[in-house]
């Protein structure tokens, strides 16, 4: 499906932007908010090659990886979201701050 890979090389360049964005940030918080960012593309990267996997080949065992491979990322986008929300609101103070 091509739809599925302009999603999975997207994620991948913004998984690559946060991840460049949080090495440059100053403080510890920020990085957290930048790394909880970078993991949202990064488990959205891992589902919808799950879901990609599910429609190439339909074998018992790629049916089997693609199901794995979406909950690991869907639970990684998940938890990251949380994570960002969090660390967001010190974020915004800090920056209301300066």
């Amino acid at each position: 499906m091509p739809v599925f890979v302009v999603i999975i090389v997207f994620s991948a360049i913004f998984y690559l932007y946060y991840k460049v964005k949080s090495f440059q940030a100053k403080t510890p918080i920020e990085k957290k908010w930048w790394n909880a960012k970078s993991s949202i593309a990064l488990g959205l990267f891992v589902a919808v090659f799950g879901f990609n996997r599910l429609f190439i080949t339909q074998t018992t065992v790629s049916i089997f990886i693609g199901i794995l491979f979406i909950i690991v990322g869907t639970i990684s986008i998940w938890t990251n979201f949380k994570a960002y929300k969090y660390y967001l609101s010190y974020v915004e103070t800090k920056k209301e701050n300066i």
